[in-house]
């Protein structure tokens, strides 16, 4: 018998291959909605270079020499790649089915604010198309130097033949570092080990750099990516508690045999002096 943390109902199987779907159609919905965006260079341009001019007024434009220094170190700029295109797509379905294993009074309030921060930043996606660095002089396309030594094309991270299936122009908010954070903030919130909270923390702190440096998003990208995970967690957090908590209800004392109460206790008899 699975301890209460760890079982979500009787019904796990049919619950797990429920949450499979969910998460197949949630996905097919993100790439359509991607695909969606506007595909217009110029505007995106210039909303990249205002961007910029914004980094620049408070000391934040740090792109310029990280991605230098990505492009001047070859094994560094393979690694990156690796890391861009693959932990995007492999850390959160593993955390998510960790935390499904784990038990709803952890897996449902994550969900729900993973949701909740994806459909902000593709609304943000369709309202604020912007250009990534790569896309501007001085910043080498870093994904696509090293695009012979893995599975993706020249088109951001898509495999091979699949760059039409991606908006490139996806870059305000980053949902690379903002998917990072909330693994950090699930692994926070779901984990006993502190090994494993410490990673999750390092894990947003790598993906935050590789986004940069494979010069995919700007600085402000990574920054806006992280806000709209902490919005998204910070609103479903309260909406959970407005709504009660999805974890198990703790039983009711169960009524005595005969169906009424229990005699009240009496106080002892005084003693005859």
């Amino acid at each position: 018998m699975g301890t209460p943390d760890r079982e979500l109902d009787e019904g796990e199987g049919a619950g797990a291959v429920r949450e499979l779907l969910l998460a197949s159609v949630f996905y097919v919905a993100y790439t359509a909605a991607r695909l969606l965006a506007a595909d217009d260079r110029a505007p995106a341009l210039r909303r990249a270079h205002r961007l910029l001019d914004f980094e620049a007024v408070f000391d934040l434009d740090w792109e310029h020499g990280i991605v230098r220094y990505v492009a001047a170190h070859p094994l560094v700029g393979l690694l990156s790649c690796f890391w861009y295109s693959t932990a995007h797509y492999v850390g959160t379905p593993l955390v998510l089915i960790w935390l499904y294993r784990r038990g709803r009074h952890v897996y449902l309030p994550a969900r729900r604010a993973l949701l909740v921060a994806t459909a902000l930043g593709l609304v943000m996606y369709l309202l604020l198309p912007t250009a990534p660095p790569r896309m501007m002089a001085g910043y080498p396309d870093i994904l696509s130097i090293h695009s012979d030594a893995g599975w993706w094309g020249a088109d951001a991270s898509a495999p091979r033949g699949t760059g039409s299936l991606t908006n490139e122009l996806a870059a305000f908010p980053s949902l690379h570092a903002g998917w990072s954070l909330w693994v950090a903030l699930a692994l926070h919130r779901g984990a006993r080990r502190w090994s494993l909270r410490i990673a999750g923390w390092a894990y947003a702190g790598l993906s935050a750099l590789v986004v940069v440096g494979t010069a995919n998003h700007w600085v402000l990208d990574v920054l806006a990516g992280w806000l709209v995970v902490v919005v998204a967690w910070i609103a479903t957090k309260r909406g959970g508690r407005r709504g009660g908590s999805p974890g198990r209800k703790t039983p009711s004392p169960s009524p005595s045999p005969t169906g009424s109460r229990p005699p009240r206790p009496t106080e002892d008899p005084p003693e005859h002096r």
